[in-house]
C-alpha cells in the first residue's frame, strides 16, 4: 500500500472556534458534533461522533457558519493540570500531558493524527508497505531542519527510533516498537523497518508520542539540548514549573505555529489553575473542575468545552503481589465498585461507565457483546468466597495527581465496597512525585490513562508482559499470543474476533479496574481561537501549541 497526503498534512485550512460563534441565533449549536460547550450555565449534549481511519476513531469538532481565519502573532499562556519536577526531556520516559504538549511542540514525528483521526505526514511524506505488511518504507521529507541549522537526516530517524529498542531500554515505548527486527536505509531519502510479522497498523504506531525524532548523537541521540525540529523552539525548561517557546522562523509547514510565543505552567492544583483562568493569567486550562464546570462556564468571556475520546480512569493492581495474584480476589473487587456513581459523582455525567478493559466504544474493534458488569456486592461476595475468603483488607492509594477526583473516586469505591465484606483503606498521596514514587510501587493505585488510538498500540504498551507501563503487572500467555497474531491480520474478521477475545480476557483476568472513560473538558479564554478539535488526547490531541491562535 502507498499513503501520499499534501505537504500541508491535513490537505484542508484549519476553522475558527471563538467565543459563541458556534452558536446560531436561538443559542443552539450549529451541526452535530461530539464536542459539547458549555455557555452561561447550560450544556447542550449532542452524542459522539465516530470516525475511523486504519484503526483510528478520533472525534472532532465541525464547525458551522461563517469562520476567522487563522493569524499570527501574541504571546499564549496555558496551564496543564499535569507535571512534576522529575520530569525530563528524555522522550522515552514521557509519562504525561505536560511532556506530550511540550514534545508535540519542539519535536517532529514521521506520521501525526490529524483532528478528523485520519493518519497524515509528518517528517515522513510517504510510506508502503510490503504485500504482508511486514516490511515498510517511509520516504523522508526533504529540506527539513533542527533548530540547531542541522539537516534532518535519516540517520536521525534511524538513532531516534532505536533509542526505545533494545534490552536495555527504558523506555515506555519499548513495547510498540519491540516487533522491529531491523532498521535499514535506502539512499538518503528512505528509512526500511523490518517487522517479525505483518502490521497493519505500523505508521500510526510511529505518531506516538514517545517517538520525537532527535539529532543522532554517538550511539543514542542527543535529548539533553531539546534541539528538535517542530514548530516550537523550548527556550526555558523547568520541571514541574513552566516552559517558554518561541516559533520556529525555518519551521517546514506554514499552516502551524501561530503564536509568536507561548509560555506552559504546571498548575496541578484546580482551584489555583482556575483562578489563573478567570482573572486572566493564563488563557486556557485543562482537567477543569467538573463540579464547577457549569459555573465556570458562566463566567464572561470563558468558554467550557467538553470531548469523548479514549481517556479512561483506572485503579492497577499489581497482580504479582498477593492478595491481587488471585484473579477471584481482582474479579471481587471489580464487581464491588459502583461505576455509575462514578460517573455521576467524579465525572458529572461527563464520560461513560468503563468495563475493565481500554478499548473505547468509538473505536473500530470494540466488542459490542461482552457482558457488562455493574456492582453487585453479592457477586463480589461470591468471588471472594472462591479466594478462600470472607473479607477482604487492602489500601488503594490514590491522589489527585492521576485524574481529578481520584481521591474522592476512592472513597466512593470504599463505600461501595463495604456491601461486600471490602474494607478498602483510602492513602492519600501527595501530587508531585506521584507517577516516580507510587504507580507501580505500590500495589493498589489509582491512574489515568489517554487511551490509544489503535488497540494494538494501547495492549501493547500497557496490557503485554513485560511492558514498562504494564502498571498491573498482568501476564497472559493467550493475551500476548492473540496480541501478536492480531496485528499481522490482514482480515478484518478474523482480527476483530482476536481483539475481542483481548478484551475478555482483560476485563475478566486481568488486574485493572476501568470504571470509567472520561470526556476531556477544558476551559479557554475570550482571546483563544482553534479550528476542528482533536480529542485522542487532551487539548487538541496535545497539539494547542501550533494549533491554536489568539483572535
Amino acid at each position: 500500500m502507498t499513503i501520499r497526503r499534501s505537504d500541508n498534512g491535513t490537505g484542508s485550512e484549519p476553522r475558527c472556534r471563538h467565543g459563541n460563534d458556534r452558536l446560531g441565533k436561538d443559542n443552539q449549536p450549529k451541526g452535530d458534533t461530539n464536542m459539547s460547550i458549555i455557555k452561561g450555565g447550560l450544556l447542550d449534549r449532542r452524542g459522539f461522533l465516530k470516525t475511523t481511519a486504519a484503526g483510528a476513531a478520533m472525534a472532532t469538532l465541525p464547525l458551522g457558519g461563517a469562520a476567522a481565519a487563522p493569524k499570527r502573532g501574541g504571546h499564549l499562556r496555558v496551564a496543564k493540570g499535569h507535571g512534576q519536577t522529575t520530569d525530563t526531556l528524555d522522550p522515552g520516559q514521557w509519562e504525561n500531558g505536560y511532556m506530550l504538549a511540550l514534545g508535540f511542540g519542539i519535536h517532529g514525528f514521521l506520521t501525526e493524527v490529524a483532528p478528523d483521526g485520519s493518519l497524515v505526514p509528518q517528517l515522513a511524506e510517504s510510506w508502503e508497505a510490503s504485500a504482508d505488511a511486514s516490511v515498510w518504507r517511509f520516504k523522508l521529507r526533504q529540506g527539513v531542519t533542527f533548530h540547531s541549522g542541522k539537516p534532518v537526516t535519516v540517520e536521525d530517524v534511524v538513532a531516534s527510533i532505536n533509542h526505545h529498542r533494545g534490552e536495555d531500554s527504558t523506555s515506555a515505548a519499548g513495547p510498540i516498537v519491540e516487533p522491529i527486527q531491523e532498521i535499514t536505509t535506502e539512499g538518503n531519502d528512505t528509512i526500511v523497518f523490518t517487522l517479525d510479522g505483518g502490521n497493519a497498523d505500523f505508521p500510526f504506531i510511529l505518531s506516538d508520542y514517545h517517538l520525537a525524532i532527535c539529532k543522532a548523537e554517538g550511539e543514542g541521540i542527543d535529548w539533553k539540548s531539546g534541539d528538535g525540529c517542530g514548530s516550537y523552539i523550548l527556550k526555558n525548561f523547568n520541571p514541574g514549573v513552566s516552559s517558554e517557546f518561541e516559533r520556529n522562523p525555518n519551521h517546514w509547514r506554514d499552516d502551524v505555529a501561530w503564536v509568536d510565543s507561548c509560555e506552559m505552567l504546571s498548575i496541578v492544583d484546580q482551584n489555583a489553575r482556575t483562578t489563573a483562568l478567570v482573572s486572566g493569567d493564563v488563557h486556557a486550562i485543562d482537567r477543569v473542575d467538573l463540579k464547577a464546570a457549569a459555573l465556570l462556564g458562566r463566567k464572561p468571556g470563558v468558554t467550557v468545552e467538553s470531548l469523548a475520546g479514549t481517556q479512561h480512569y483506572t485503579f492497577a493492581m499489581s497482580t504479582n503481589q498477593d492478595p491481587y495474584t488471585d484473579n477471584n480476589v481482582r474479579q471481587a473487587l471489580k464487581y464491588a465498585i459502583n461505576r455509575e456513581e462514578l460517573v455521576e459523582k467524579i465525572l458529572f455525567g461527563y464520560g461513560s461507565v468503563g468495563n475493565d478493559h481500554p478499548i473505547g466504544e468509538g473505536q473500530r474493534f470494540y466488542n459490542t457483546e461482552l457482558e457488562q458488569k455493574t456492582y453487585d456486592p453479592d457477586k463480589a461476595k461470591w468471588y471472594l468466597k472462591e479466594a478462600g475468603m470472607d473479607s477482604l483488607s487492602v489500601a488503594l492509594h490514590s491522589s489527585d495527581a492521576a485524574f481529578s477526583g481520584a481521591v474522592d473516586a476512592a472513597t466512593l469505591y470504599q463505600n461501595s465496597a463495604k456491601d461486600a465484606g471490602i474494607d478498602l483503606k483510602v492513602v492519600r498521596e501527595p501530587k508531585d512525585g506521584y507517577w516516580s514514587d507510587v504507580w507501580m510501587k505500590d500495589p493498589f493505585t489509582a491512574v489515568y490513562w489517554g487511551g490509544r488510538p489503535v488497540e494494538d498500540q494501547m495492549f501493547a504498551t500497557a496490557y503485554k508482559c513485560g511492558a514498562a507501563w504494564n502498571d498491573s503487572f498482568w501476564c497472559n500467555e493467550r493475551f500476548d499470543e492473540l496480541m501478536i497474531k492480531a496485528r499481522a491480520e490482514l482480515d478484518e474478521d478474523k482480527r476483530r474476533e482476536m481483539y475481542w477475545e483481548m478484551q475478555d480476557l482483560v476485563a475478566n483476568k486481568g488486574g485493572v479496574c476501568i470504571p470509567m472513560f472520561a470526556n476531556y473538558v477544558q476551559a479557554i479564554g475570550p482571546d483563544v481561537a482553534h479550528g476542528e478539535m482533536a480529542s485522542n488526547w487532551e487539548m487538541d490531541g496535545e497539539r494547542w501549541m501550533e494549533r491554536w491562535w489568539l483572535a
